[in-house]
């Protein structure tokens, strides 16, 4: 390391700024192509979640050493009172998507936070929902999914010199995950089956 590389929170300065006027001038170099894979694992409410490859700029980008696997499930507590037998602890995957959102906020209060030269000596995100499974037992209809989630909270607690809370909150809501969760997004839903045979005339 030279003396006049500037690091700050794992990121060198002026790469980063170096990155940031390239992302701005070339935005389709940037652009990135995320997705995830679950396969059913016989118990219901089990899956087996993949992520490997993205892309980015158009190119696919893939190796081993981020081949992740995550198995999902439910509570104990509730597969055993509906019946799972053998039920076990999992993660759930209301609880990956609120995890995700709070580790993403912190992404994006720290990304901005060192672009913008804002020291943080302490950053922790707890987000929080009340769950209704009725439409997921088919206790309520589809058109009362909007009722599912009846609040979503994130406590964001930050410590740092010169700290500006209307900042923190744009930061906070410059998150990707934020964006996925907060805003309507259009899920285009393809059901692929066997191909029908067709039977003897």
């Amino acid at each position: 390391m030279t003396d006049d590389q500037r690091i700050t929170h794992g990121v060198e300065l002026e790469t980063l700024e170096a990155f940031a006027d390239h992302a701005a001038e070339h935005p389709e170099e940037v652009q990135l192509g995320l997705g995830a894979s679950a396969t059913y694992e016989g118990t219901c409410a089990h899956s087996l979640a993949r992520i490997d490859s993205y892309e980015l700029g158009g190119e696919t980008i893939a190796r081993e050493t981020r081949e992740y696997t995550v198995p999902y499930g439910g509570w104990r507590e509730v597969l055993e009172a509906g019946g799972w037998v053998g039920a076990t602890d999992r993660i759930e995957p209301i609880e990956a998507a609120l995890s995700a959102l709070a580790a993403c906020i912190n992404v994006g209060i720290s990304i901005n936070a060192v672009a913008h030269g804002v020291d943080i000596d302490h950053l922790q995100t707890r987000v929080w929902s009340d769950f209704d499974p009725a439409v997921l037992f088919s206790l309520a209809d589809l058109n009362d999914a909007d009722a599912v989630f009846e609040n979503v909270t994130a406590e964001i607690e930050i410590e740092g010199e010169n700290l500006d809370e209307d900042l923190i909150d744009e930061w906070a809501r410059r998150a990707p995950v934020y964006t996925l969760v907060s805003l309507g997004q259009d899920v285009e839903m393809t059901i692929n089956t066997p191909a029908q045979v067709a039977g003897d005339d």
